[in-house]
């Protein structure tokens, strides 16, 4: 989950073990950066077994034995000190399977964080055009690489799905995966989506791997999946019309991504993305201009 893609990546994990990982708490506090092997930054974390109540006792994890749980300090100490991240992401934690770790060649991790924007109403699941709705993200993508070799990023593709969005009205959880390559690798990526519908909002999970781990990912996604949910309260079928606040948005949005820039919620976009590596950003403000054209087309519809 760490490569130089759009989704946090693997080889980055594994120079960073090479070169040294420097500590951000000691960095914050006015000492010389400290930097540790990666047997110390390993041996550092305190990782969770079992079934964890996330922060804001929102939701819950039922941890099998093949998965563990990063708390949310520690997590942030992955993304910004192992994986070069900007600092500042809020995550409600991290999930690692027990036999790859954060620094692991073949690694990989699912991001845990909760967007609190009212309860999403799910009546276009079901009609909801995802061949169109692609055409449009790659069409975004491909438009914003100019802006992207000029900051001096490779440029990046969305392939296409390499899962497409399918969403069950049972559990109210909806799931995707985009495929994405750059120009200057030769490995391409997989991008796996996980969305968890709640009463007042959505518990988002991201993982991501190389796309040569597709077959592994979708099968222990499943069971991410399956262990994820929110606490009585909290849940979708808890909605109050008379009390609880609607989402401006749906069932697309949430697999546009870039929807949130229509909706003035851009801030939460980058929040949510925090964690993809600085590339990111520069693919956003394109992005979120084709998408909102897309639904803006839908509405006139």
């Amino acid at each position: 989950m760490l490569k130089k893609l759009i989704s946090i990546v693997l080889s980055a994990s594994l120079l960073t073990a090479t070169l040294g990982l420097v500590s951000s708490a000691n960095a914050a506090e006015g000492g010389a950066p400290h930097k540790m092997s990666a047997d110390e930054f390993m041996a550092s974390l305190h990782f969770q077994q079992g079934k964890i109540t996330l922060p804001g006792n929102v939701a819950t994890l039922d941890l099998p034995e093949s998965f563990r749980y990063l708390p949310p300090d520690d997590a942030n100490r992955v993304l910004v000190d192992a994986w070069g991240n900007p600092p500042g992401a809020k995550t409600l934690g991290m999930i690692f399977p027990v036999d790859g770790g954060p620094l692991a060649k073949d690694g990989w991790g699912v991001i845990v964080t909760y967007d609190k924007d009212g309860h999403v109403k799910d009546d276009d699941a079901y009609k909801i055009k995802y061949d169109e709705l692609l055409k449009t993200m790659q069409e975004a993508v491909k438009d914003n690489n100019e802006s992207r070799k000029k900051a001096g990023y490779p440029e990046m593709n969305l392939v296409g799905w390499a899962e497409q969005p399918s969403y069950d009205n049972q559990t109210h959880k909806l799931y995707w995966a985009k495929e994405l390559s750059f120009n200057d690798t030769h490995e391409e990526t997989l991008n796996y989506n996980v969305r968890v519908l709640g009463r007042e909002g959505v518990l988002v999970l991201n993982a991501v791997a190389g796309m040569g781990q597709i077959k592994q990912i979708k099968t222990e996604m499943q069971r991410v999946i399956a262990f994820t949910d929110f606490t009585a309260g909290n849940r979708y079928t808890d909605f109050d019309s008379k009390t609880d606040k609607v989402a401006e948005y749906g069932i697309a949005a949430l697999v546009a991504g870039g929807i949130a820039a229509k909706l003035g919620l851009f801030g939460k976009l980058l929040a949510l993305l925090i964690a993809f590596k600085k590339i990111i950003f520069v693919a956003i403000a394109g992005f979120g201009s084709a998408i909102f054209k897309f639904f803006k087309r839908k509405n006139a519809d």
